[in-house]
Protein backbone atom coordinates (compact mmCIF):
# COMPACT_ATOMS: atom_id res chain seq x y z
CA UNK A 1 0.00 0.00 0.00
CA UNK A 2 1.41 3.65 -0.92
CA UNK A 3 1.20 6.15 1.19
CA UNK A 4 2.14 9.66 0.51
CA UNK A 5 3.95 12.49 3.02
CA UNK A 6 4.19 16.13 2.83
CA UNK A 7 7.26 17.56 4.52
CA UNK A 8 5.99 20.93 6.55
CA UNK A 9 6.19 24.22 4.50
CA UNK A 10 7.68 27.43 6.24
CA UNK A 11 6.31 30.48 5.64
CA UNK A 12 7.63 33.53 8.40
CA UNK A 13 6.21 32.64 11.32
CA UNK A 14 4.18 29.55 10.94
CA UNK A 15 5.45 25.42 10.24
CA UNK A 16 2.37 23.30 8.85
CA UNK A 17 2.41 20.06 9.42
CA UNK A 18 0.17 18.18 7.00
CA UNK A 19 -1.05 14.49 7.65
CA UNK A 20 -3.43 12.32 6.39
CA UNK A 21 -6.25 13.59 9.01
CA UNK A 22 -5.17 16.96 7.92
CA UNK A 23 -5.87 16.37 4.22
CA UNK A 24 -9.11 14.99 5.44
CA UNK A 25 -9.92 18.20 7.56
CA UNK A 26 -9.17 20.31 4.71
CA UNK A 27 -12.00 18.56 2.73
CA UNK A 28 -14.15 19.07 5.61
CA UNK A 29 -13.32 22.95 5.81
CA UNK A 30 -13.63 23.37 1.99
CA UNK A 31 -16.61 21.84 1.75
CA UNK A 32 -18.48 23.14 4.73
CA UNK A 33 -17.54 26.69 3.22
CA UNK A 34 -19.32 25.64 0.05
CA UNK A 35 -22.05 24.39 1.74
CA UNK A 36 -22.18 27.81 4.15
CA UNK A 37 -21.91 30.38 0.71
CA UNK A 38 -24.30 28.31 -1.29
CA UNK A 39 -26.49 28.30 1.81
CA UNK A 40 -26.90 31.94 1.81
CA UNK A 41 -26.35 33.14 -1.79
CA UNK A 42 -29.65 31.27 -2.01
CA UNK A 43 -31.23 32.53 1.17
CA UNK A 44 -30.32 36.25 -0.39
CA UNK A 45 -32.07 35.23 -3.59
CA UNK A 46 -35.16 33.52 -1.98
CA UNK A 47 -35.09 36.59 0.55
CA UNK A 48 -35.33 38.99 -2.50
CA UNK A 49 -37.86 37.14 -4.25
CA UNK A 50 -39.85 37.54 -1.68
CA UNK A 51 -39.78 40.85 -1.22
CA UNK A 52 -40.49 41.27 -4.64
CA UNK A 53 -43.38 39.78 -4.58
CA UNK A 54 -45.01 40.93 -1.21
CA UNK A 55 -44.72 44.77 -3.29
CA UNK A 56 -46.40 43.47 -6.19
CA UNK A 57 -49.20 42.21 -4.31
CA UNK A 58 -49.76 45.49 -2.05
CA UNK A 59 -48.12 44.08 0.75
CA UNK A 60 -50.88 41.20 1.14
CA UNK A 61 -50.77 38.12 3.15
CA UNK A 62 -49.28 35.44 1.20
CA UNK A 63 -50.16 31.53 1.99
CA UNK A 64 -46.80 29.51 1.72
CA UNK A 65 -47.72 25.71 1.70
CA UNK A 66 -45.46 23.41 4.00
CA UNK A 67 -43.58 21.14 2.13
CA UNK A 68 -43.81 17.53 3.38
CA UNK A 69 -40.62 15.59 4.11
CA UNK A 70 -39.89 13.14 1.98
CA UNK A 71 -39.74 9.77 2.99
CA UNK A 72 -36.41 8.07 2.69
CA UNK A 73 -34.55 4.86 3.17
CA UNK A 74 -30.92 4.14 4.11
CA UNK A 75 -28.57 3.16 1.18
CA UNK A 76 -24.90 1.75 1.95
CA UNK A 77 -22.65 3.23 -0.98
CA UNK A 78 -18.40 3.11 -1.08
CA UNK A 79 -16.36 5.93 -1.56
CA UNK A 80 -12.43 6.15 -1.71
CA UNK A 81 -10.47 7.23 1.09
CA UNK A 82 -6.77 9.04 1.42
CA UNK A 83 -5.23 5.64 1.25
CA UNK A 84 -6.78 3.88 -1.83
CA UNK A 85 -9.18 1.85 0.43
CA UNK A 86 -13.47 1.57 -0.56
CA UNK A 87 -14.88 2.84 2.59
CA UNK A 88 -18.75 1.92 2.92
CA UNK A 89 -20.98 4.68 4.05
CA UNK A 90 -24.62 4.49 4.97
CA UNK A 91 -26.55 7.70 3.94
CA UNK A 92 -30.31 8.00 3.21
CA UNK A 93 -32.02 8.74 -0.05
CA UNK A 94 -35.49 9.37 -0.98
CA UNK A 95 -37.06 6.48 -1.69
CA UNK A 96 -37.97 5.35 -4.67
CA UNK A 97 -38.72 1.94 -7.10
CA UNK A 98 -35.20 2.52 -8.71
CA UNK A 99 -33.17 2.94 -5.43
CA UNK A 100 -30.00 0.84 -6.72
CA UNK A 101 -29.58 2.81 -9.65
CA UNK A 102 -30.27 6.28 -7.48
CA UNK A 103 -27.16 4.80 -4.53
CA UNK A 104 -25.31 4.86 -7.90
CA UNK A 105 -25.89 7.74 -8.73
CA UNK A 106 -24.15 8.86 -5.57
CA UNK A 107 -20.78 7.60 -6.94
CA UNK A 108 -20.77 9.64 -9.73
CA UNK A 109 -17.76 12.83 -9.50
CA UNK A 110 -19.94 16.09 -9.39
CA UNK A 111 -19.82 19.79 -7.51
CA UNK A 112 -22.51 17.58 -5.46
CA UNK A 113 -21.30 14.60 -4.66
CA UNK A 114 -17.60 15.51 -4.28
CA UNK A 115 -18.63 18.25 -1.62
CA UNK A 116 -20.47 15.68 0.19
CA UNK A 117 -17.83 13.11 0.51
CA UNK A 118 -15.65 15.65 1.31
CA UNK A 119 -16.97 16.36 4.27
CA UNK A 120 -16.02 13.00 5.56
CA UNK A 121 -12.79 12.91 3.85
CA UNK A 122 -13.50 11.02 1.11
CA UNK A 123 -14.06 11.22 -2.76
CA UNK A 124 -16.39 9.53 -5.17
CA UNK A 125 -14.90 6.47 -7.44
CA UNK A 126 -16.99 7.05 -10.63
CA UNK A 127 -15.61 9.50 -13.43
CA UNK A 128 -17.63 12.67 -14.23
CA UNK A 129 -20.33 12.28 -16.94
CA UNK A 130 -20.98 8.32 -16.11
CA UNK A 131 -24.95 6.96 -16.32
CA UNK A 132 -26.03 3.49 -15.23
CA UNK A 133 -28.20 1.26 -17.10
CA UNK A 134 -29.05 -1.56 -14.61
CA UNK A 135 -30.68 -4.70 -14.68
CA UNK A 136 -31.40 -6.66 -11.61
CA UNK A 137 -32.69 -10.32 -11.83
CA UNK A 138 -32.04 -14.02 -10.22
CA UNK A 139 -29.80 -12.58 -7.81
CA UNK A 140 -27.42 -10.73 -10.53
CA UNK A 141 -26.98 -7.53 -11.14
CA UNK A 142 -26.46 -6.41 -14.75
CA UNK A 143 -24.92 -2.45 -15.08
CA UNK A 144 -23.72 -1.10 -17.88
CA UNK A 145 -21.85 2.07 -17.14
CA UNK A 146 -22.30 4.64 -19.83
CA UNK A 147 -20.78 8.05 -21.12
CA UNK A 148 -17.13 9.05 -19.34
CA UNK A 149 -16.32 5.68 -17.01
CA UNK A 150 -13.63 4.47 -19.53
CA UNK A 151 -11.75 7.78 -18.61
CA UNK A 152 -9.90 6.72 -15.85
CA UNK A 153 -6.67 7.66 -15.52
CA UNK A 154 -4.59 4.52 -14.21
CA UNK A 155 -5.10 0.66 -13.10
CA UNK A 156 -6.02 2.05 -10.06
CA UNK A 157 -9.22 4.20 -10.71
CA UNK A 158 -10.36 1.82 -12.60
CA UNK A 159 -10.03 -1.05 -9.80
CA UNK A 160 -11.69 1.48 -7.39
CA UNK A 161 -14.93 2.35 -9.62
CA UNK A 162 -15.46 -1.25 -10.44
CA UNK A 163 -15.20 -2.02 -6.62
CA UNK A 164 -17.39 0.73 -5.92
CA UNK A 165 -19.83 0.38 -8.07
CA UNK A 166 -20.06 -3.56 -7.43
CA UNK A 167 -19.29 -3.11 -3.54
CA UNK A 168 -22.97 -0.71 -3.87
CA UNK A 169 -24.61 -3.24 -6.03
CA UNK A 170 -23.75 -5.80 -3.76
CA UNK A 171 -25.47 -4.78 -0.68
CA UNK A 172 -28.54 -5.35 -1.32
CA UNK A 173 -30.55 -8.18 -0.66
CA UNK A 174 -31.47 -9.08 -4.58
CA UNK A 175 -28.18 -8.75 -5.27
CA UNK A 176 -25.70 -12.00 -4.91
CA UNK A 177 -23.06 -11.01 -7.55
CA UNK A 178 -22.43 -8.17 -10.38
CA UNK A 179 -21.29 -8.66 -14.17
CA UNK A 180 -20.21 -5.55 -16.01
CA UNK A 181 -20.57 -3.76 -19.46
CA UNK A 182 -19.67 -0.55 -21.05
CA UNK A 183 -21.26 1.41 -23.14
CA UNK A 184 -23.46 -1.66 -24.21
CA UNK A 185 -20.83 -4.05 -24.79
CA UNK A 186 -18.90 -6.73 -22.19
CA UNK A 187 -15.10 -6.32 -22.09
CA UNK A 188 -12.47 -8.25 -20.56
CA UNK A 189 -10.55 -5.62 -19.18
CA UNK A 190 -10.73 -1.65 -19.33
CA UNK A 191 -8.18 0.53 -20.66
CA UNK A 192 -5.65 0.20 -18.16
CA UNK A 193 -5.63 -3.47 -17.96
CA UNK A 194 -8.31 -4.09 -15.18
CA UNK A 195 -10.10 -7.10 -15.36
CA UNK A 196 -14.05 -7.23 -15.30
CA UNK A 197 -14.71 -10.27 -17.17
CA UNK A 198 -16.29 -12.09 -14.19
CA UNK A 199 -18.63 -12.09 -11.90
CA UNK A 200 -18.26 -9.92 -8.73
CA UNK A 201 -19.37 -10.42 -5.21
CA UNK A 202 -19.30 -8.66 -1.56
CA UNK A 203 -16.03 -10.57 -0.70
CA UNK A 204 -14.23 -9.15 -3.26
CA UNK A 205 -13.05 -5.81 -1.14
CA UNK A 206 -9.81 -4.46 -0.17
CA UNK A 207 -7.95 -7.98 -0.80
CA UNK A 208 -4.83 -7.80 1.00
CA UNK A 209 -3.13 -10.47 -0.67
CA UNK A 210 -4.76 -11.14 -4.21
CA UNK A 211 -1.56 -12.02 -5.98
CA UNK A 212 -0.94 -15.31 -3.77
CA UNK A 213 -4.91 -16.26 -3.92
CA UNK A 214 -5.78 -19.15 -5.65
CA UNK A 215 -8.96 -19.76 -6.56
CA UNK A 216 -8.77 -22.56 -7.02
CA UNK A 217 -7.30 -23.74 -3.63
CA UNK A 218 -9.80 -26.16 -1.85
CA UNK A 219 -8.18 -25.25 1.35
CA UNK A 220 -8.21 -21.48 0.84
CA UNK A 221 -11.10 -19.12 2.13
CA UNK A 222 -11.61 -15.26 2.53
CA UNK A 223 -13.19 -13.79 5.44
CA UNK A 224 -13.41 -10.20 5.60
CA UNK A 225 -12.20 -8.40 8.55
CA UNK A 226 -12.98 -4.59 9.92
CA UNK A 227 -10.63 -2.29 11.41
CA UNK A 228 -10.76 0.94 12.33
CA UNK A 229 -8.76 3.92 10.06
CA UNK A 230 -5.91 5.54 11.37
CA UNK A 231 -8.32 8.50 12.55
CA UNK A 232 -10.60 6.24 14.23
CA UNK A 233 -13.63 7.84 12.40
CA UNK A 234 -14.52 5.01 10.23
CA UNK A 235 -14.44 1.25 10.09
CA UNK A 236 -12.31 -0.31 6.91
CA UNK A 237 -13.12 -3.48 5.24
CA UNK A 238 -10.58 -5.96 4.20
CA UNK A 239 -10.44 -9.26 2.83
CA UNK A 240 -7.97 -11.91 3.70
CA UNK A 241 -7.31 -15.29 2.62
CA UNK A 242 -6.90 -17.98 5.17
CA UNK A 243 -6.60 -21.37 4.90
CA UNK A 244 -8.84 -22.52 7.08
CA UNK A 245 -12.59 -22.65 7.32
CA UNK A 246 -14.40 -19.14 7.03
CA UNK A 247 -16.23 -19.10 10.06
CA UNK A 248 -16.37 -16.70 13.14
CA UNK A 249 -13.55 -18.67 14.98
CA UNK A 250 -11.24 -18.21 12.07
CA UNK A 251 -12.55 -14.59 11.61
CA UNK A 252 -12.03 -13.58 15.06
CA UNK A 253 -8.59 -15.00 15.31
CA UNK A 254 -7.54 -13.16 11.60
CA UNK A 255 -9.27 -10.12 13.44
CA UNK A 256 -7.36 -10.51 17.26
CA UNK A 257 -3.99 -10.83 15.31
CA UNK A 258 -4.78 -7.26 13.37
CA UNK A 259 -3.91 -5.55 10.05
CA UNK A 260 -0.85 -5.57 8.44
CA UNK A 261 1.65 -3.51 9.38
CA UNK A 262 1.96 -1.27 6.23
CA UNK A 263 -1.89 -1.11 5.77
CA UNK A 264 -1.94 2.36 7.84
CA UNK A 265 -5.50 0.88 9.80
CA UNK A 266 -5.53 0.66 13.66
CA UNK A 267 -6.10 -2.62 15.64
CA UNK A 268 -9.34 -3.17 17.18
CA UNK A 269 -8.26 -5.00 20.26
CA UNK A 270 -5.03 -3.73 22.26
CA UNK A 271 -1.63 -5.25 22.10
CA UNK A 272 -1.24 -8.41 24.11
CA UNK A 273 -5.17 -9.56 23.95
CA UNK A 274 -5.93 -12.81 23.51
CA UNK A 275 -8.92 -14.94 22.00
CA UNK A 276 -10.20 -17.25 24.71
CA UNK A 277 -13.37 -19.01 22.93
CA UNK A 278 -15.75 -18.50 19.90
CA UNK A 279 -18.89 -20.39 20.36
CA UNK A 280 -21.71 -19.80 18.04
CA UNK A 281 -25.25 -21.76 18.98
CA UNK A 282 -28.99 -20.95 18.14
CA UNK A 283 -27.56 -17.44 16.19
CA UNK A 284 -25.93 -16.23 18.97
CA UNK A 285 -21.98 -15.49 18.37
CA UNK A 286 -20.74 -15.91 21.63
CA UNK A 287 -16.43 -14.22 21.82
CA UNK A 288 -14.78 -14.54 25.45
CA UNK A 289 -11.01 -12.55 25.10
CA UNK A 290 -8.62 -11.97 27.60
CA UNK A 291 -8.26 -9.43 30.34
CA UNK A 292 -6.32 -6.58 28.11
CA UNK A 293 -9.36 -5.64 26.40
CA UNK A 294 -10.31 -3.94 29.75
CA UNK A 295 -7.57 -2.90 30.85
CA UNK A 296 -6.64 0.68 29.28
CA UNK A 297 -9.11 2.56 31.48
CA UNK A 298 -11.54 4.69 30.27
CA UNK A 299 -10.58 4.20 26.57
CA UNK A 300 -13.32 4.90 24.06
CA UNK A 301 -14.07 1.11 22.77
CA UNK A 302 -16.98 2.06 20.42
CA UNK A 303 -15.35 1.72 17.48
CA UNK A 304 -13.28 -1.78 18.44
CA UNK A 305 -16.72 -2.95 19.30
CA UNK A 306 -18.09 -2.38 15.99
CA UNK A 307 -15.62 -3.74 14.52
CA UNK A 308 -15.83 -7.07 16.63
CA UNK A 309 -19.87 -7.01 15.83
CA UNK A 310 -19.58 -6.26 12.31
CA UNK A 311 -16.73 -8.84 11.56
CA UNK A 312 -18.42 -11.69 13.35
CA UNK A 313 -21.93 -10.87 12.01
CA UNK A 314 -21.12 -11.48 8.08
CA UNK A 315 -21.92 -15.19 8.62
CA UNK A 316 -24.90 -17.02 7.49
CA UNK A 317 -27.28 -17.63 10.47
CA UNK A 318 -25.79 -15.08 13.46
CA UNK A 319 -28.54 -12.70 14.64
CA UNK A 320 -26.60 -11.78 17.89
CA UNK A 321 -22.92 -10.93 19.02
CA UNK A 322 -22.05 -11.48 22.58
CA UNK A 323 -19.08 -10.80 24.20
CA UNK A 324 -17.29 -11.53 27.73
CA UNK A 325 -14.30 -10.56 28.92
CA UNK A 326 -12.44 -13.32 30.86
CA UNK A 327 -15.72 -15.27 31.30
CA UNK A 328 -17.62 -12.04 32.60
CA UNK A 329 -20.31 -10.70 30.83
CA UNK A 330 -19.29 -7.54 28.72
CA UNK A 331 -22.21 -5.08 28.03
CA UNK A 332 -21.99 -3.54 24.37
CA UNK A 333 -23.47 -0.41 23.97
CA UNK A 334 -26.00 0.79 21.65
CA UNK A 335 -23.79 2.40 19.70
CA UNK A 336 -22.33 -0.71 18.96
CA UNK A 337 -25.46 -2.41 17.90
CA UNK A 338 -26.02 -0.58 14.86
CA UNK A 339 -27.05 -2.26 11.50
CA UNK A 340 -25.03 0.53 9.20
CA UNK A 341 -21.65 1.36 8.96
CA UNK A 342 -20.24 4.46 9.40
CA UNK A 343 -23.54 6.46 9.37
CA UNK A 344 -22.64 9.66 7.23
CA UNK A 345 -23.64 12.44 10.03
CA UNK A 346 -21.75 10.51 12.28
CA UNK A 347 -18.71 10.60 10.04
CA UNK A 348 -19.12 14.00 9.66
CA UNK A 349 -19.68 15.20 13.05
CA UNK A 350 -15.85 13.96 13.99
CA UNK A 351 -13.81 17.15 13.32
CA UNK A 352 -10.31 16.09 13.03
CA UNK A 353 -7.64 18.58 13.91
CA UNK A 354 -5.61 19.95 10.53
CA UNK A 355 -3.01 22.64 11.18
CA UNK A 356 -0.40 22.84 13.99
CA UNK A 357 1.67 25.96 14.22
CA UNK A 358 4.91 26.38 15.79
Amino acid sequence: MCHSKMRGVKQVKFKLKVTRMNVERLLVMASAALVVALALHGNETAMSRYEDSQLARGAAAVAIPTAQPAETQPVTVYYQDGDGYLVPVTTRVEKTDGIARAALRLLVQSPENDAAAARMGLKPCVPEGTDFDLDISNGRARVDLRGDALSCASAAEESLMVGAVAQTLAGFDTVKEVTFLFDGQSRSKLTHGTDVSGAFSASDINMETLETFDANDANASLVKLYFPSATGRMLVPVTRVVYSDADPVTAMVELCRGPRADSGLERCVPEGCGLKGVTMKDGVVSIDLTKEFAGEGDVDRTQMLRAIVFTASQFPGVKEVRLSVEGEPYPLPEAAKSAFINMDTEVISYYPGVIETD
